[in-house]
């Protein structure tokens, strides 16, 4: 088979292109070789590439940006996913594409499982869900999923800035009234390919899924959890958890409203994959560690 991968660069794209290629022929294309903004050119590449499974880890994710610029979000996130659908629909390929717990207005007092109303309070979050409602649509063969508060060793997170931070300040404010999931483009692609293996073994129905870690804490916590993480690995840093200050969304405002709960249920996903989802904790550890070792690598 062949499998075309959209946005290589992007930290699941990066994880992707370890566990996708047991599959057939991997295709990677980053943004220089795939622009989505550019419909026609997307449509003139798939049937260039003619694939078995489009991967689409690809999408315009500048949360606050989109609020002045709806209209660029848009085409990435959901015209461009129509064309893809459309595409996979036509020449019976499967689509796997990535949504985001922005598409609900986190309300909800506990997890959000699959079925759940809808009801994004940003321009980021109404694009992904166009493009949820784009590949619901086409007509094609999918599986969509839903993730939450992405993080890797690569690219810009919350888990790297923190650590810079912890490096140049000896204090912080942190959002302490909105909950998730962390969960590790690691994580997302090790699953991925799983469900990819279970879809053709008949054992993973298409649909929507939500694919995060298990557990929930809050940006707060998370921040804490890290700093005192990164010192017991030895890391050299200013700032100490006793100085990390909670406070709440109101007093660090954006331009893009953010759900104040982004849990996401995963049972679904997790018992038809036949095991349970690892603890957040367990792959924040892993780049924690990986992050500082290489640290103390560069300096010696």
């Amino acid at each position: 088979m062949k499998i075309l991968l959209l946005g290589k660069d992007g930290q699941v794209g990066r994880e992707l292109q370890r566990t996708l290629p047991p599959f057939g022929n991997l295709i990677a294309l980053g943004r220089d070789d795939a622009n989505l903004s550019d419909l026609k050119g997307l449509r003139d590449l798939l049937y260039i590439h003619a694939p078995d499974i489009i991967v689409n880890a690809a999408a315009y994710t500048a949360v606050d940006k989109a609020e002045s610029d709806e209209a660029a979000a848009y085409r990435i996130n959901a015209e461009a996913v129509g064309v893809l659908a459309d595409y996979a629909r036509f020449n019976g390929s499967l689509l796997v594409h990535y949504s985001t717990d922005y598409v609900f207005d986190g309300e909800k007092p506990g997890a959000y499982i699959e079925t759940d109303t809808t009801h994004a309070l940003s321009a980021y979050g109404r694009s992904k869900r166009s493009g949820e409602e784009a590949v619901m649509q086409g007509g094609c063969h999918y599986l969509v999923f839903r993730t939450s508060w992405v993080y890797s060793a690569h690219g810009h997170n919350f888990i790297k800035t923190i650590l810079r931070l912890a490096k140049e300040k000896d204090s912080l404010n942190v959002v302490s009234d909105q909950i998730g999931t962390p969960t590790s483009a690691e994580l997302i692609a090790d699953v991925t390919g799983l469900a990819i293996a279970a879809y053709y073994a008949d054992m993973l129905p298409e649909g929507f899924y939500h694919l995060t870690a298990s557990g929930e804490t809050s940006w707060y916590e998370l921040a804490c959890y890290v700093i005192e993480k990164a010192a017991a690995m030895g890391a050299q840093m200013k700032l100490d958890v006793t100085k990390i200050h909670p406070i709440a969304t109101e007093e660090y405002p954006l331009p893009a409203r953010r759900p104040k709960n982004s849990c996401l249920d995963h049972s679904k996903l997790a018992a038809r994959l036949g095991f349970p989802l690892p603890d957040w904790r367990f792959h924040v550890d892993r780049v924690i560690d990986q992050l500082i070792r290489q640290e103390i690598a560069d300096e010696t």
